[in-house]
């Protein structure tokens, strides 16, 4: 890994290196098959998704022919222009408030933030770091209320050289102390905080309801359940059970899923532990998931369970989906193996047409796979406990793109080579080591898979690809003419007969991300797109109740190079004649990225994650150009105190006329 400014840079470098190994076609490679033996050029003209693109493109993009909005209606909002400084901006319709800071209150008798008296114990009791993911949880549970509910948020990493005086350019090894590690280890994992809105509207946190949680590595025990609990290989001197775990970190995108449990995706989780693995037989197991990481977090200096050395098959006990149930603060978090472990990003669901639970999820690293688990057993919309173990028995699938269509490949001990003649003993072996079993089975590797977003009003799921930095020339074709692509795209995918559960499916891109002003980017957007409309770097994704996709962006430290501007928050039309039409809403602060839009039911309030405001690419923001740091911050976002650094934050972004987000 190269050396980094800041670690969420370190963070993004990890994204962008590929574990090597034999792999199947690129999608790029499909696509130029798909090009070159289709006749379908006639037939679907009213899919214009535009400029700079071929007739073959236009013809591949498929639209929908039963809109749900009219062309006049899709955008109710005055776009926010490109550009990048020190402060948010939102429509000039909208209102744009903050809700939760770093540092703030959750937990009754949680003591005022001091940012220069920081300890574990405080921060265990107050707002975590670098919000990610946000779900909505209406209360009372079954309402639909849109005025009272529980948020569950994700704090993906902490950027200490942000947080503590005295790190900038020190190395994290050197520099940490047993206080700043577990500092560092309370502002992971998650809260759930209750908000409601007060006697004039405005939304505030309820700072003493009994709901309030703070999700920790430092103090949250948790169980593990499902075909990999207790097994030899999640056995360690601390738990020789292998059914209990303390933690979860690197939470990304998530889920919540219909009887309101919130599931916890753990991500880069490699990056949190230092040494060399002393267990051989768990080295090519360590290897394809990235260890060791580099300059890691170095809480195993203090826990011992981050030591490789010490204990290697702690690993095997993170990269899974966590379910957390939020109505109920004294339970205890399950970890659910049989929906695999990689490096989860999102956990977002729908059902199949006999009501059993679909879970999509993508694997965040360059030339990773898209999956998605189905229960075994239906959900009971009647009865909340009788879901509790739902997810522990169903099938996970890996995504393979055929030329015309897909196909959903089942990750099943005995089949197709996930027997002992490779290794797998067991489904627990399958589960554990769920990349090396898809790469047996030839699944597709794509470009950054992040956020999967299942759409109620059209039923076709969509897929954020960010980027592929390391897509090769000889990789390039007439669909996707860009080696050491920037800017991503977006996949739809569309199952078949409509039902979630189905094997088959058909797919497209929506968009080319990128400016479409130039050529030679081969940016592919509907050709209403203004110049403030297009975008590069999709991530996080949220369907509207219009059908309307929300994304959120993260350009990382190449914002200066992938457009030239702050990341934001943008609505992507997805139907209808102005299919693949897009519009920016919001726009971050300097060194940002934007995370977790989340939409109340009646969709009169998005609530929207900022993180690491300050960090990222700050030696290309002119008149700064220069390492941001805790003494000398890029920003001072969202307090502009001088006495504060820059603060992760949760935004409540409402229409000033009253109405749903957007128009």
């Amino acid at each position: 890994m190269s050396e980094c400014d800041s670690r969420g840079e370190q963070l993004e470098a990890a994204d962008d290196e590929p574990v090597a190994r034999a792999t199947a076609p690129s999608l790029a490679t499909l696509w130029q098959r798909r090009i070159g033996r289709r006749d379908l050029l006639s037939g679907f003209g009213k899919a214009a998704l535009l400029a700079t693109v071929s007739p073959a493109i236009l013809s591949l993009a498929a639209c929908d022919d039963t809109p749900q909005y009219t062309p006049d209606d899709i955008f109710g909002f005055e776009e926010v222009p490109h550009g990048i400084d020190e402060t948010h901006h939102i429509a000039a319709d909208h209102n744009a408030g903050i809700l939760i800071r770093w540092g703030d209150p959750v937990l009754p008798g949680a003591p005022p933030f001091n940012v220069l008296e920081q300890s574990a114990a405080s921060q265990l009791a107050q707002f975590g770091y670098n919000n990610d993911y946000i779900g909505f949880i209406p209360l009372p549970y079954g309402s639909n209320a849109s005025d009272r509910g529980l948020l569950c948020i994700h704090h993906e990493y902490t950027n200490d050289d942000l947080m503590h005086a005295g790190m900038a350019d020190a190395d994290p090894r050197e520099f940490y102390t047993r206080r700043i590690a577990e500092i560092s280890m309370a502002a992971h994992g998650g809260t759930i905080v209750e908000v409601a809105r007060d006697g004039n509207g405005n939304w505030q946190v309820v700072t003493e309801s009994k709901y309030n949680r703070r999700i920790t590595p430092l103090s949250t025990t948790m169980s593990i359940s499902g075909p990999a609990a207790g097994h030899p290989r999640l056995q360690t001197s601390e738990d020789p059970t292998g059914h209990n775990v303390m933690g979860t970190f690197n939470n990304c995108a998530g889920g919540i899923t219909p009887w309101g449990t919130w599931l916890m995706s753990e991500e880069n989780f490699n990056f949190y532990f230092i040494g060399q693995p002393s267990d051989e037989a768990e080295a090519a197991n360590h290897e394809r998931m990235g260890f060791p990481a580099g300059r890691a977090y170095p809480w195993g200096a203090y826990h011992k369970r981050f030591d490789l050395a010490a204990e290697p098959r702690e690993p095997n006990r993170y990269g899974w989906v966590v379910e957390v149930d939020p109505l109920d603060p004294a339970s205890t978090p399950v970890k659910r193996t049989a929906l695999g472990r990689f490096k989860h990003e999102g956990c977002e669901n729908a059902l199949t047409k006999d009501g059993r639970l679909v879970v999509y999820m993508g694997d965040d690293q360059q030339f990773e796979y898209l999956y998605k688990f189905v229960t075994a057993g239906m959900v009971d919309a009647g009865d909340r406990a009788a879901n509790a173990d739902l997810l522990d028995n169903g099938t996970l699938y890996v995504a393979r793109f055929e030329e015309d269509g897909g196909r959903w490949l089942p990750l099943v001990h005995g089949q197709n080579g996930l027997d002992e003649t490779n290794g797998f003993a067991s489904q627990a072996d399958v589960l554990i080591e769920a990349r090396r079993a898809a790469d047996i089975l030839g699944a597709t590797p794509l470009d950054r898979p992040e956020d999967v977003t299942p759409s109620p009003a059209t039923g076709k799921i969509y897929v954020a690809l960010t980027n592929s930095k390391e897509r090769a020339p000889e990789q390039v074709d007439a669909v996707n003419p860009r080696a050491a692509n920037l800017w991503g795209q977006i996949v739809e995918m569309e199952p078949e007969g409509g039902d979630h559960g189905a094997e088959n499916f058909a797919w497209t891109l929506i968009v080319k991300c990128g400016d479409p002003r130039f050529p030679a980017i081969g940016a592919a957007w509907h050709p209403d797109t203004g110049e403030n409309g297009w975008f590069t770097c999709p991530d996080n994704m949220e369907v509207d109740a219009k059908g309307r996709l929300w994304v959120a962006t993260d350009q990382g430290s190449g914002w200066s190079a992938s457009s030239g501007g702050a990341d934001g928050l943008y609505a992507l039309a997805t139907q209808g004649e102005k299919r693949g039409l897009a519009r920016r809403i919001f726009r971050a602060p300097i060194g940002a990225e934007v995370c977790g839009p989340c939409f109340t039911p009646d969709g009169t309030t998005l609530f929207l994650a900022v993180q690491h405001p300050g960090a990222d690419g700050t030696k290309s923001f002119k008149g700064f150009e220069r390492t941001s740091t805790f003494e000398d911050p890029a920003t001072r976002w969202p307090d502009f105190d001088a006495a504060m650094p820059p603060r992760p934050s949760v935004l409540v972004i409402t229409a000033k006329n009253g109405g749903p987000v957007g128009g």
